[in-house]
């Protein structure tokens, strides 16, 4: 069945020019759908009528069930490295692209579902999503948002009224997203395996017209194309790491070419600083730790350049030469990312030596990571030392001389504390928090997380009656894990 949302057209722009990638799909039925929450800030941003989303056919959209005349849903194909193994065709086991809007700023974006039912991609999944990790998607990219980080958004979650069968019987939800695209590493590991140059090049010149417009007057436009995603992979993972978000499912499937975080499976953000933090329980080895979240990135950017290599040149060793020489500019770039905003976060003006800026943080991530000094607080509460207020900040310290010198030495570098207030949050989707929040609305409250939303989209602004929101989690809470839902 088709219906005409209002003020909707989806354009089927990657099926049309891709067609390889993309199989037509369609989204099963609901039995009992139920909207349980809208992004209407977002709906008006992408010029939809919140009131339309919430009737019978607005949510029928929202669900993939009943889409716009000329719409083509479609599950995308895709390979991947999933940590560290090669898997040639994996796919939108669970998702579907309804396709591509255009908002009034004329920008186009994906609209995207997941958990919509079983696709030839699923690998012998259901197809399924639980309202517990759909809803922690929407909480945790929300606050990405407004942490200024690029990321997928959500657009809404609707539970489906069927049981969905994990560790426990579950209740059935499918999340609505919206992103720049979907297009990411592992596109192009397929592309690259499908022996089809011309495949290829069409999913790099739409990558380049969706994304990196300016890679197409360069001398090189496919390599302008792989140091365009360089960069923004290494901007992007550098908000992370000043944040203390850790993303705990790197695969190149999950590496986007425009830049933006995306799939919050196995997420969370940082308690006690630590390099091995690791939350994913599916992460036995570490290797999507917090600290090895860069090399990660770097490790997944070379895969993309070998998809590219038979785009950068006809030679292959001159392929590789430019590929690996353009690869060379990501941890320069990470490292610029990164101390500039360590400088930022410590509130120290830009005539401060970069070499002192990086020696003053090093040294203070030996003394978090020594007394198991929670990230976000510490922070939030130097502020106060800025002001003259030192005690806070040593009561979070077991080595009082320690954290005294360090101190001492960065007040004589005249920090700026509102300069700090303004990017170091009081409010993240702190773990025990989420938990909590998701716990209740599975059980039908979503007051809970309701109220952990409005928290963390205005994270850098104290408000009185949200204390529990900024602190830290509670001793008894223990070791936390997260799954990836399916």
């Amino acid at each position: 069945m088709t219906i005409a949302p209002p003020a909707l057209s989806l354009d089927n722009r990657f099926a049309r020019e891709l067609p390889e990638l993309a199989l037509a799909w369609r989204a099963e039925e609901a039995p009992d759908p139920r909207l349980l929450v809208l992004n209407e800030p977002l709906a008006a941003e992408l010029g939809l009528d919140p009131a339309r989303l919430r009737g019978p056919d607005g949510v029928r959209l929202l669900l993939g069930t009943a889409v716009p005349d000329g719409a083509t849903p479609v599950a995308q194909a895709y390979a991947g490295h999933q940590f560290g193994g090669y898997s040639p065709r994996l796919g939108d086991g669970r998702a579907l692209l309804l396709g591509e809007l255009t908002g009034p700023d004329g920008r186009s974006r994906d609209l995207h579902l997941k958990g919509s039912g079983r696709t030839p991609f699923a690998r012998g999944g259901d197809g399924l999503a639980a309202v517990g990790p759909m809803l922690r998607e929407y909480v945790v990219s929300q606050a990405m948002h407004a942490l200024g980080i690029p990321t997928t958004r959500a657009l809404a979650v609707v539970a489906t009224g069927r049981t969905v069968h994990r560790e426990t019987p579950l209740p059935g939800a499918v999340l609505a997203r919206v992103a720049a695209s979907h297009l990411r590493v592992g596109s192009f590991q397929y592309a690259r395996a499908t022996g089809d140059t011309d495949v290829l090049r069409r999913l790099a010149d739409h990558a380049i017209a969706r994304h990196h417009p300016a890679a197409a007057g360069a001398e090189r436009p496919y390599l302008a194309l792989f140091e365009a995603v360089v960069a923004a992979q290494a901007a992007l993972v550098a908000r992370w790491m000043l944040v203390g978000f850790v993303h705990g499912v790197m695969n190149t499937d999950n590496m986007t070419i425009s830049g933006e975080t995306i799939d919050y499976g196995p997420c969370a953000f940082m308690e006690a600083y630590d390099p091995a933090t690791v939350y994913s329980s599916i992460d036995h080895g570490g290797r999507y730790a917090y600290g090895n979240q860069p090399a990660i990135a770097e490790w997944n950017l070379a895969r993309l350049a070998e998809a590219l290599l038979p785009l950068l040149d006809d030679d292959q060793e001159r392929a590789v030469a430019l590929a690996v020489e353009s690869l060379g500019g990501f941890r320069p770039r990470y490292d610029t990312a990164w101390s500039d905003g360590m400088r930022a976060k410590l509130g120290l003006p830009g005539a401060v030596d970069a070499t002192v800026v990086a020696t003053l943080a090093g040294d203070l991530l030996t003394l978090l990571r020594a007394d198991h000094v929670e990230h976000t607080s510490f922070f939030r509460t130097l502020a106060t030392a800025a002001r003259g207020a030192a005690e806070p900040v040593r009561r979070l310290f077991v080595d009082l001389a320690a954290i005294d010198g360090w101190v001492a030495r960065w007040r004589a570098l005249g920090p700026d504390a509102d300069a700090m207030d303004r990017v170091n949050p009081v409010y993240i989707p702190r773990n025990h928090l989420v938990e909590q929040a998701l716990a209740a609305a599975t059980d039908g409250d979503l007051d809970p997380f309701e109220r952990l939303l409005e928290a963390v989209t205005a994270p850098y602004d104290e408000r009185p009656g949200l204390e529990r929101y900024a602190a830290a989690a509670p001793e008894d809470f223990g070791a936390y894990r997260t799954f990836c839902g399916t």
